[in-house]
């Protein structure tokens, strides 16, 4: 028998660096802080926060409907039967932290552009610092989706539309094929419990696929928790067996040959997991290992006289090391580099054509050609 969700109750919220306080939990991952240790005043929020989710008989106009409610509605009716629901949740404890009691209504450009300008990110030890655009437009995107959800269900009669700040730059970094032989050599020169690194990096530069779907991808195995490899059709699954499509789409692919016969001398092996430890079981967290390996290739390369840069910008106008993320960008770039049609690259790497076009196409050597002809006639 299924287990019957709990009700709107309080929780006592700790956080190592950070003071303890009430906060509100509700069905759909809902998570709203109280702002207090005062067991009695976080009793009085509860009670206005469960008021606020009485429903409203019919259609109302937005100045009738209260943000809370509304982002309470889109939750429980929606969020919670998405794939990732505690992403919408944090979004959701976010926002209702600004908006509150304010009335849809109150969605404007303005008010829109004074949370974007308010939103902070809290640490451990206390401090704060500006969340960045990317953040802020999911967040904001929630609150689209929720506002939009109460007008397609009959709560609200208009939807008012919420302004998104700038869309930041897209990440220009990939990987030369001298930086990833590189950290592919580091990954190998790892220690015994480290090696399944390489295995990793060649997966992620082969299909393209990101770091969780990489760590969860079966050899030959159908299963729910996580893709697979079909070795024998040369097919990649991306998505568990049961999953519901997102909008990281994960969708099947054929495999190159030459990776295909890797994988293939893997499962003659025994192997089970593309990404296995020594004793055979599947790695689920490969952070420590990646960030030895970055910092190792670049030793090497030092080594025999070569400098390599393995960092990206941070978006702070400072530096990082290039993250896992980076093998993605790295086989649609190469994929882009030696003239794969704009089609079959959103296909292969089940990325839609609007991203493809607006972040990699201008690497293609066809990218603007018959326009570049065009001006070169002399007639």
């Amino acid at each position: 028998m299924p287990r019957r969700p709990e009700g709107a109750r309080l929780y006592w919220r700790e956080k190592s660096g950070q003071k303890p306080y009430w906060e509100i939990r509700d069905a759909g991952g809902i998570r709203l802080s109280t702002g207090t240790r005062c067991r009695e005043e976080a009793e009085a929020q509860l009670a206005a926060y469960i008021e606020r989710k009485s429903r409203p008989t019919g259609p109302v106009n937005p100045d009738e409907l209260s943000i809370s409610l509304c982002l309470s509605i889109y939750a429980e009716e929606h969020a919670a039967f998405v794939a990732a629901p505690e992403r919408i949740g944090y979004a959701i404890e976010a926002l209702d932290e600004f908006w509150r009691d304010l009335p849809v209504s109150s969605v404007t450009g303005a008010m829109c552009r004074r949370y974007a300008a308010t939103r902070q990110r809290r640490f451990r030890d206390g401090r704060t610092a500006p969340v960045s655009p990317g953040t802020i437009r999911r967040e904001l995107n929630v609150l689209q989706a929720a506002i939009n959800h109460c007008h397609g269900e009959g709560y609200l009669i208009t939807a008012p539309k919420v302004t998104l700040p700038p869309r930041p730059d897209p990440v220009e970094r990939f990987l030369t094929r001298q930086e990833a032989a590189w950290l592919i050599r580091a990954a190998r020169n790892l220690r015994r419990d480290g090696r399944h690194l390489a295995d990793f990096i060649l997966h992620g530069l082969y299909t393209g696929s990101r770091k969780d779907t990489i760590l969860g991808m079966h050899i030959d195995t159908p299963s729910v928790s996580g893709g697979h490899v079909d070795t024998v059709r040369g097919i990649l699954y991306r998505k568990p067996m049961g999953k519901a499509e997102t909008k990281k789409r994960q969708r099947p692919a054929r495999l190159p040959p030459r990776y295909l016969a890797h994988l293939r001398r893997q499962a003659a092996n025994g192997r089970r997991f593309v990404v296995q430890d020594c004793d055979g079981h599947r790695v689920g967290d490969i952070r420590k290992g990646w960030a030895r390996a970055v910092r190792l290739a670049e030793e090497l390369a030092a080594g025999q006289g070569i400098e390599i840069d393995l960092t990206m910008p941070d978006g702070k106008g400072g530096r990082k090391y290039i993250t896992p993320h980076v093998l993605k960008h790295t086989a649609i770039t190469w994929a882009v580099q030696r003239g794969a049609f704009l089609p079959d690259v959103a296909s292969y790497f089940s990325t839609s054509l609007e991203t493809i076009e607006r972040v990699y196409w201008h690497h293609s050597p066809d990218h603007q050609r018959s326009a570049v002809e065009a001006m070169d006639r002399r007639k």
